[in-house]
C-alpha cells in the first residue's frame, strides 16, 4: 500500500507542476473545474494536454470568450510554453489580432480551401487573395 501513496504522490507533484506552468495555484488542484473562470478553465485544459509530452497541439479557439487582458495572459502563457518546450502549435481563429501576436505562418481558409499562405505579417500587411483583403479590411475599418 505504501507504493501506492509514493504513486499517487508523485503523480499530485506533477499535477502542481503542471498547474504552476499554466499559472494556475496549486492550492485548487482538489477544485472542480466548474469552480474556475473561462481563462483559468483553458489554461486547465492546455496543462491537461500537455502532461503526455506532445510536439504538436491543435487549439481551436483558444481565446474566445474572454476578455482582452485575459486573452492577452492566454497569449503570453501559450507563446512561453512554445519556446519553452519547443512545441509546434495550430491555432484556429476568426480573430486576425490573434493571429497576429501568436502565428509565425497564417493560412486562410475559404469553404474549407486554402486561399492564402505564408508569414503572418506578410500575409496580414500585404494580403494577396481578394478574400484575404476582404479580411483585413474589414478590422481595419471594424
Amino acid at each position: 500500500m505504501a507504493n501506492g501513496w509514493r504513486h499517487f504522490g508523485r503523480i499530485r507533484a506533477q499535477a502542481e507542476g503542471w498547474l504552476a506552468r499554466v499559472e494556475i495555484p496549486a492550492a485548487r488542484i482538489d477544485d472542480a473545474p466548474a469552480t474556475f473562470s473561462g481563462g483559468m478553465r483553458q489554461r486547465l485544459q492546455i496543462a491537461r494536454n500537455l502532461v503526455f509530452g506532445p510536439r504538436l497541439v491543435f487549439m481551436d479557439e483558444p481565446t474566445s470568450g474572454l476578455d482582452v487582458s485575459v486573452q492577452a495572459r492566454l497569449l503570453d502563457l501559450i507563446r512561453s510554453l512554445v519556446a519553452d518546450l519547443g512545441l509546434s502549435v495550430v491555432i484556429v481563429t476568426h480573430d486576425l489580432a490573434v493571429a497576429r501576436l501568436i502565428s509565425h505562418r497564417t493560412l486562410v481558409m475559404k469553404d474549407g480551401a486554402v486561399i492564402e499562405s505564408g508569414l503572418t505579417d506578410r500575409v496580414l500587411d500585404d494580403p494577396q487573395a481578394a478574400y484575404t483583403q476582404l479580411l483585413v479590411s474589414s478590422i481595419l475599418q471594424g
